[in-house]
């Protein structure tokens, strides 16, 4: 199994992907969130420019912020810089969206700039809707190094429900998945990836990866330490904004694993005017546990929205969803502790996984 690791793009610490390489790790997906963080394109440059080995590409891009020519040059530009270890990860765009206070794609238009970009990717024609009618459009200038379409981009889909894995399995080389609980949880994101084709994938070509936080416990340790929280707990809260977004725009309850602080939560962030909420929910994602929500990561919410265990436990479960068809899990820290985070990984978890 491949582990990557997904970044909060940072333009000023590119050293955290050379590290990532040096570590071993197979990718390095750069988050795309234009009111979180640094442009991706701008960082995959210069992680390109100071890599050899180690893939890159957005984790995920947003269909919702980037037109999908604009999405097509910026990835073939990177795979100018860096040929053959590009790859272009697209999702409809939950947090990009919502913390604009706006929706992500639906489904009808994600599919619809799905069936836009397969071709821009290759260097093809393809066909843009816009308010004047279809264009036809294509890269015209691709020499001279402007951008780099002879070397393969594969499409890695982002797909969370049913509908969303089905276009995954229709339009991309591979899908970015919530990391399977199971092997029978695996099981089904196959059987939903391959509900809109005519033919069952092949399973051992189509790249499937799953994002996550890696955190190894200590002997004795409670999965909600000060450290796992410090490690790992910014990937369970960014779970219970998701969770928050969903019952505040669609009526949708709850996993059952936040019903014990769910009053309270919903309580705090209601405390916030409407009319910026959307910019409160979202603060520290996937990045710092505030101090104020800290009291919501029990141990229960650690383990069930992290991949929190003993190096034992860790790779156990890892080598069940190796044997279920899970090719990659990537990893995404606290910002604060990636480089101890990242450290551990290298050391704990990745030499005894089969590569």
């Amino acid at each position: 199994m491949d582990i990557g690791v997904c970044i909060a793009s940072h333009i000023q610490d590119i050293d955290y992907t050379v590290e990532a390489e040096a570590q071993g790790f197979s990718h390095a997906w750069f988050a795309d969130s234009q009111m979180l963080w640094s442009d991706c394109y701008a960082c995959l440059a210069l992680a390109a420019n100071r890599t050899q080995s180690i893939k890159l590409g957005t984790g995920v891009a947003i269909s919702g912020t980037r037109p999908a020519p604009v999405n097509a040059a910026g990835i073939a530009t990177i795979n100018a810089l860096a040929p053959g270890r590009t790859f272009f990860g697209l999702g409809a765009g939950n947090t990009a969206m919502r913390v604009m206070g706006l929706p992500p794609q639906n489904l009808r238009g994600f599919e619809t700039y799905l069936k836009t970009i397969q071709p821009l990717l290759k260097g093809d024609e393809a066909e843009l809707p816009t308010d004047r009618g279809e264009k036809l459009i294509k890269h015209i200038m691709p020499d001279q190094g402007f951008v780099d379409f002879k070397s393969k981009i594969p499409l890695y889909v982002s797909g969370f429900g049913p509908k969303s894995l089905g276009l995954a399995g229709r339009y991309g080389d591979g899908a970015v998945l919530s990391l399977p609980a199971s092997a029978a949880v695996m099981e089904g994101a196959w059987l939903a990836l391959e509900s809109q084709r005519d033919a069952p994938l092949d399973r051992d070509d189509f790249y499937t990866t799953a994002l996550t936080t890696i955190a190894v416990l200590e002997p004795g340790e409670p999965a909600n330490s000060d450290r796992m929280i410090e490690t790992s707990g910014a990937m369970a809260m960014a779970a219970i904004h998701y969770a928050y977004d969903q019952y505040r725009n669609f009526g949708h309850q709850p996993p059952n694993l936040f019903s014990e602080i769910w009053d309270d939560y919903v309580a705090l962030l209601e405390g916030y005017p409407e009319s910026r909420r959307h910019q409160r929910i979202h603060m520290g994602h996937n990045c710092w546990v505030l101090p104020e929500e800290r009291k919501f990561l029990t141990p229960k919410i650690m383990q069930g929205t992290a991949l929190v265990g003993t190096q034992d436990q860790i790779l156990e479960r890892l080598f069940e969803l190796e044997q279920a068809g899970l090719k990659q899990v990537m990893t995404l820290p606290n910002f604060d502790t990636r480089y101890v985070a990242m450290k551990t990984i290298g050391e704990q978890i990745i030499p005894f996984l089969s590569r």
